[in-house]
């Protein structure tokens, strides 16, 4: 069984699983036996029982009685835990998906702004301006334009001091890897490093209600970049045009 490095066997298989699960491989087949996973992916018995629980825990996989494990209904799936929604993200790549995640941003990262323009601690607004420099830097191909944006955002997350924000450090950091770069495609630069500076002058100067807006606006322009690029919007132009 291959593994990315660094990767132990237990979470190569929950990888290697998940994705087959979110595209469908067991839509029709059905899911295997542990014994039959065991053999097919050359892994211990250990090994798969306790990639099957870990699955079971995001919402992939439930155990039935007279039906051994099956495969839970997307409904049912915890959509925000990073790796399901990297997943799902990563599967022939959902706008619509993405446009979701985009507007849940808008109910917690212009907050978040607020928050930590109300809250944050010089290590806070420290960590902010070193994203801030990071994107500059970026911009003059001395740092990765992606990690720099994503350290700003969840820097941000940080210096709320709130615990609830800064557990979701990963589920933002997976989205905005995919959400960035599609964005950054699209706009075919990086991102607005004036509009990151509103933002970050904003809580500095512990302007919550300019913070907020600031943010706001980043994450508008971001949806409407979405909404515009994906096919629903796409028909309903040439339907105004016909």
């Amino acid at each position: 069984m291959r593994t990315q490095p660094g990767l132990s066997l237990t979470y190569g298989l929950v990888e290697q699983l998940g994705q087959a699960i979110v595209t469908g491989e067991y839509a029709e087949v059905g899911f295997p036996t542990e014994g039959e996973l065991s053999k097919q992916f050359g892994a211990s018995r250990t090994v798969t029982r306790e990639a099957v629980k870990m699955l079971t825990a995001k919402g992939l996989l439930s155990a039935r009685p007279r039906h051994g494990t099956v495969v839970e209904p997307e409904a049912e799936w915890n959509m925000l835990d990073p790796d399901v929604l990297r997943w799902l993200l990563e599967r022939k790549f959902s706008l619509r998906l993405l446009a979701d995640f985009t507007e849940m941003r808008l109910g917690i990262e212009p907050a978040a702004a607020a928050l930590a323009a109300r809250n944050a601690d010089e290590a806070g607004l420290e960590e902010i301006r070193k994203g801030l420099r990071r994107m500059k830097a970026a911009a003059q191909g001395e740092d990765d334009p992606l990690t720099a944006d994503i350290a700003f955002h969840i820097a941000i997350l940080s210096a709320t001091k709130n615990p609830f924000y800064r557990e979701l450090h990963e589920l933002v950091n997976t989205a905005l890897r995919i959400s960035i770069r599609f964005t950054n495609r699209i706009k075919g630069r990086t991102a607005s490093i004036p509009s990151h500076e509103d933002v970050a002058e904003a809580i500095i100067a512990r302007d919550a209600d300019k913070a907020s807006a600031a943010m706001r606006e980043i994450i508008v322009d971001v949806l409407e970049l979405i909404r515009a690029a994906s096919p629903s919007t796409e028909s309903e132009a040439a339907r105004r045009e016909a």
